[in-house]
């Protein structure tokens, strides 16, 4: 398996300064600051906002992929995960992560499209990963 990359650069001090976030593929650069991530969310990206743009990508592949070893491949799994960014004794830390998705899967009755959505959110690699925070599900299949 490959090993990805990406990289950042700060420059200044926190509040007053400014980054670059990059991914290694070239496919998207952007730039960050103090208030793009700890205040309106305007003027650039967030480490947070990637995170969420990651971990939505890991699960709806996941989910997409359960679902195709089980005989009912989706037509599509279209899901957004929202990322909290909390202080927690005084300190930045993320503490909660909503997927919200949506299957349209032909031939598959709800239960079943729950099981493998909450299969799916536990096994993705991103999921995994972020074992440390509260990862919640909403789950719907549309018909």
């Amino acid at each position: 398996m490959p090993t990805r990359t990406s990289s950042a650069e700060w420059q200044g001090d926190l509040k007053g300064g400014s980054g670059e976030l990059s991914l290694g593929s070239g496919a998207f650069s952007g730039s960050y600051s103090f208030v793009s991530r700890f205040e309106s969310g305007e003027g650039g990206t967030n480490p947070e906002e990637l995170i969420a743009a990651a971990h939505a990508g890991c699960f709806s592949m996941a989910l997409s992929n359960m679902l195709a070893q089980d005989g009912t491949p989706a037509t599509s799994v279209r899901t957004e995960a929202a990322v909290t960014l909390d202080m927690v004794d005084g300190a930045p830390m993320i503490t909660k992560i909503v997927l919200s998705t949506v299957g349209s899967v032909p031939d598959i009755d709800e239960a079943t499209f729950l099981t493998k959505a909450e299969a799916a959110k536990e096994g993705c690699p991103v999921s995994k990963l972020l074992t440390g925070a509260e990862i919640e599900l909403d789950a719907t299949l549309s018909s």
